[in-house]
């Protein structure tokens, strides 16, 4: 996949075929204390304002997301325009909970979406 454009989304099915199959890596951009609230398992935390685009694997597809999906896009139109293939995760992870995919805690006990 090559850079995408920015402001493009991705689909929670196509997304969690990308991250299953190690295709992909999800990036929570969201605060701490949203993170700490309950997050997807195989996330990295990346809150927005720390984002930078070195930090990523090169070459990697990066899947961000946040809770509804307003700071997710603007994490994947910055690391577009830094050259990496980055879509936003439609829904955010308040999709993901409705959807009924685990949330995790850093303790490990079952979280929620703030």
């Amino acid at each position: 996949m090559s850079s995408t454009d920015a402001g493009d989304s991705i689909s929670l099915d196509e997304a969690r075929r990308l991250l299953d199959s190690g295709e992909a890596v999800l990036v929570d951009v969201r605060e701490p204390h949203e993170w700490d609230a309950g997050h997807a398992p195989q996330a990295r935390h990346v809150p927005l304002a720390d984002l930078d685009p070195g930090q990523l694997p090169a070459g990697t597809q990066v899947i961000t997301t946040c809770r509804s999906g307003g700071r997710g896009s603007r994490a994947a139109q910055a690391l577009s325009g830094a050259g990496l293939p980055a879509r936003n995760l439609d829904g955010g992870m308040r999709g993901w909970h409705d959807a009924g995919l685990p949330l995790r805690r850093a303790d490990g006990t079952a979280g929620t979406v703030e």
